[in-house]
């Protein structure tokens, strides 16, 4: 079924078991990690995302390539394996760079960003004042930006971990 749908998409007869072998592959190592919700759409969504960076590496787009793509009855609304992977790596160093702020800020933003909690209710729950709970959240976010870009040039300031306060560098 693959091997038709490609056939029927791809004009370079010739690339179509490149095709099929890289999207069996892709959807393998996807499923690895986690198995997919409709194993056919995600089957048929890798391989018509590979014909479209196959498309774009040759830097000449055919419209008969993509002609039948409107009508397909694939949902596109489901993750591709790409995307799916991208968000889990992208929480996994969220996580860890929650874990690396200061105790008391980690608490904060976990309980005002994560939980959803209100800053009314953070600051009752840890018996801090409001303002207390929205500075810990400015510096949590601020920490965090700098912990996941550490070249972002608008967060040049160097900055200790472990207590929060920001170090002055020298010009």
């Amino acid at each position: 079924m693959l091997d038709r749908y490609l056939r029927r998409r791809w004009r370079d007869h010739w690339e179509v078991p490149d095709l099929r072998q890289e999207a069996y592959v892709r959807v393998y190592e996807a499923a690895i990690l986690e198995k997919p919700f409709n194993p056919k759409h995600f089957l048929f969504q890798v391989a018509r995302n590979l014909m479209i960076d196959r498309s774009r590496r040759k830097n000449v787009v055919s419209f008969d390539s993509f002609a039948d793509f409107d009508g397909m009855e694939i949902d596109d609304d489901q993750p591709t394996a790409e995307q799916s992977t991208a968000v889990r790596q992208e929480m996994r160093l969220l996580r860890a760079a929650i874990g690396n702020l200061p105790p008391r800020c980690r608490e904060v933003v976990t309980l005002r960003k994560i939980e959803g909690l209100s800053q009314r209710e953070v600051a009752t729950k840890m018996g801090i004042t409001e303002d207390t709970v929205e500075r810990q959240v400015a510096n949590g976010i601020r920490l965090l930006r700098k912990l996941l870009h550490p070249h972002h040039p608008s967060l040049a300031p160097d900055t200790d971990l472990r207590t929060g306060q920001f170090k002055v560098l020298s010009k």
